[in-house]
């Protein structure tokens, strides 16, 4: 049975080779694991293509490697042949590993200590997005007024995150050890103008 996946011409716009290489590679994990239900459920080559095409054009939120490890956790975890929505599930899952909503990402932002880069963030995103609100925003403000300024941030990297981009830790800063001789007037100014530029706090 032919598995590549094409395209007809018309003024569509033509998936990228990755994304097609994806899809054409998840149903060949899925030929290889699950052979009898494979053909049963795709007998016709013809039919075959069109059901690609509909699984791509519902993945392509997803990064073409982040479909495939989906797929491959899918194998792992079930006999059965797959749905498009078990793969639209484990494509989430893959991409957003246990991460909290927005807005406990949001009451994790706004109750994290100062300096921020050195909390123990449960995800990247959410320190990345509290940045992107500002510190100082989010504590002298209402929550009806900075939450919704929060969740537009978050729900956007989220989406980032889904199509394969990585958010690093924020990069912790160097405390000065209280043992230690005690800065002077110059240091500490110039200590704190570094605080204040990588965490945004006044």
């Amino acid at each position: 049975m032919k598995n590549n996946l094409t395209t007809e011409a018309g003024p569509s716009k033509t998936p990228s080779d990755e994304y097609i290489n994806a899809i054409n590679q998840v149903f060949a994990l899925f030929q290889l694991n699950y052979h009898n239900q494979y053909f049963k459920a795709f007998s016709n080559n013809k039919d075959l293509t069109h059901i690609k095409r509909l699984w791509l054009e519902a993945l392509k939120g997803f990064a073409p490697n982040i479909i495939m490890l989906a797929a491959r956790e899918v194998v792992k975890e079930t006999e059965f042949l797959p749905t498009l929505k078990k793969m639209l599930d484990a494509c989430q899952t893959v991409s957003q590993p246990n991460l909290a909503s927005a807005h406990q990402a949001f009451i994790e932002a706004c109750q994290a200590p100062s300096p921020k880069a050195n909390f123990n963030w449960s995800h990247p995103i959410v320190y990345h997005a509290g940045a992107a609100s500002d510190w100082f925003f989010l504590q002298s403000n209402s929550e009806y007024i900075t939450f919704p300024i929060f969740k537009k941030h978050y729900e956007h990297m989220l989406q980032q995150l889904k199509k394969g981009e990585k958010f690093s830790k924020p990069k912790r800063l160097e405390i000065a050890d209280s043992t230690h001789t005690p800065l002077d007037k110059q240091q500490n100014k110039k200590y704190l103008d570094a605080l204040r530029k990588n965490l945004g706090d006044l």
